[in-house]
């Protein structure tokens, strides 16, 4: 125990029996059983409030990695709100322009195919 063997303890308590006398040894080791127990339930609760601490710490990780997805997702939502309040009809002009040059295509294409019916009949 601490490094001492039995002889070493003995002459301890040896030397605790001569200063304070078989009268006081008893309260005294009594005075250390709670002096040590004190210690002991000092470092159990440091222990629990190092493990609360380190709990904290974790969900405030976790808490800023959820605040990240929202403001990523608030983002999101920020540029389809955009999206949406611009106006719809310059998105279909901008598609019917797309969509002229096809329609020439089929005009030119129709228009070839009745002048073959004309020279047919």
């Amino acid at each position: 125990m601490f490094g001492m063997g039995f002889s070493e303890i003995l002459m301890i308590g040896v030397v605790a029996i001569i200063f304070l006398g078989p009268e006081k040894l008893p309260n005294f080791l009594i005075d250390i059983a709670r002096f040590f127990k004190s210690v002991k339930r000092a470092i159990n609760e440091a222990k629990v409030q190092i493990e609360q601490e380190v709990k904290i710490s974790e969900l405030k990780a976790e808490a800023q990695e959820y605040k990240e997805k929202f403001n990523s997702i608030a983002k999101e939502i920020s540029t389809i709100k955009s999206d949406i309040n611009d106006d719809p009809l310059k998105e279909v002009e901008e598609f019917q322009k797309a969509l002229e040059p096809k329609r020439e295509v089929v005009r030119f294409k129709k228009e070839a195919l009745e002048d073959k019916d004309k020279v047919n009949v």
